[in-house]
């Protein structure tokens, strides 16, 4: 048995020979969601919930990952400097079992590298009976579209100074509003809001119907600072998914 040893080292050598490719392709061949229908909190009605989510990984220390990844801040270098250097990494993953569905990996220092890059890539891995729900560093204009071009179902967090014109007031406290694109101002925007008050078909290059949600959360250091959530869906319809649950379904991801 001792002449069929392998050094540990000759494993990670064979590894570092083989490349990042092959284990990038098996892992998208046999990352899926585990949940079924009996899982708790796996699906909201049709739809199986999702999340995305970014955070960063310590790498070794070392010249070649300093180089490909480099540190987040100031924290040190590859000549012996403090701290590591740090892979971001977004992930798709399941919201009941947490089981990571797709993946994106890149450095912490360069131009294109933030969180909005990288989930960028894996938009077009989304199902129709998914419902994605995102916190508000995901949100602009193009990703938007993009993640609700693939006909997924979309739940995401928005900053509360995104302008949300208010169409109608539905039972369940939510209203519907329509996202415009920002580079249309003035008139234009306005007349692209007049034409969603009047229900009219919108072109989904320039502005698209969504439903937003609006709470806030009471403030536990008590000093009067209420926190506002909004988020928008591309739920339009109540009856399909209340305010309230989708509350909770974006707290609990």
């Amino acid at each position: 048995m001792r002449g069929r040893y392998r050094p540990r080292g000759g494993i990670t050598q064979a590894r570092q020979r083989l490349g990042f490719e092959p284990l990038r392709e098996l892992f998208a061949e046999v990352a899926v969601p585990v949940a079924d229908l009996g899982t708790e909190g796996a699906f909201l009605g049709p739809w199986r919930l999702m999340t995305i989510d970014g955070f960063e990984w310590d790498v070794p220390d070392s010249k070649e990952n300093a180089a490909g990844f480099g540190y987040a801040g100031t924290a040190g270098d590859a000549e012996g400097g403090a701290g590591y250097p740090k892979a971001r990494v977004v992930t798709i993953g399941e919201g009941a079992s947490h089981a990571a569905v797709a993946a994106a990996i890149g450095p912490v220092t360069s131009k294109g590298s933030g969180e909005q890059s990288l989930a960028r890539t894996l938009y077009r891995r989304l199902e129709e009976d998914w419902l994605l729900i995102a916190d508000r560093n995901f949100y602009n204009w193009p990703d938007w579209c993009a993640a609700a071009g693939t006909g997924a179902a979309l739940l995401w967090r928005v900053k509360a100074d995104l302008r949300l014109p208010v169409l109608e007031l539905l039972p369940d406290g939510s209203y519907r509003s329509v996202l415009v694109n920002p580079k249309i101002t003035g008139k234009a925007r306005g007349k692209l809001i007049e034409a969603a008050r009047a229900e009219d078909d919108l072109d989904p290059g320039k502005a698209r119907y969504v439903r937003v949600i609006e709470y806030e959360v009471p403030d536990r250091d008590g000093d009067g600072n209420d926190e506002l959530i909004a988020l928008i869906t591309t739920i339009t319809d109540p009856r399909e998914a209340p305010a309230g649950v989708l509350a909770q379904a974006y707290h609990q991801r």
